[in-house]
C-alpha cells in the first residue's frame, strides 16, 4: 500500500481470528516500523476493530503517528480470550 505523507487516514489490517474466537473485546495494537526487527514496546499503538480488521489513524492531522516518506513494516498484536497472545507481521507500507 502507498499513502502520501500529507494524508491522514485509517490504516486497515485484516485479521482472521483463531477458530471459534470472537475478537470483539480483544485488545489490539499496531506498530509501523522502518527497521527489520520486531517492534519495541514503545512502537506499539492502540488500534480498534472495524468490520473484520484492525485500524489505526495515521497522518499529520491528528493521527496516532505521522510517518516520514519511506518503506515500513506493519505489525499487529492482539490478545484473544484463551492462552494465545498473537503477534504477526502483516505487510508493508510505503509513505510517499
Amino acid at each position: 500500500m502507498v499513502i502520501p505523507a500529507s494524508s491522514t487516514e485509517y490504516l486497515h489490517v485484516p485479521v482472521t481470528a483463531p477458530a471459534g474466537t470472537s475478537l470483539a473485546g480483544a485488545p489490539v495494537q499496531i506498530a509501523v516500523v522502518a527497521h527489520g526487527d520486531n517492534p519495541d514496546g514503545d512502537e506499539w499503538h492502540t488500534a480498534e476493530w472495524a468490520e473484520g480488521a484492525a485500524r489505526i489513524l495515521i497522518g499529520p492531522d491528528g493521527g496516532a503517528l505521522a510517518l516520514d516518506p519511506g518503506r515500513y513494516r506493519v505489525w499487529i498484536t492482539f490478545d484473544p480470550p484463551g492462552a494465545e497472545n498473537i503477534v504477526r507481521l502483516s505487510g508493508s507500507l510505503t509513505i510517499s
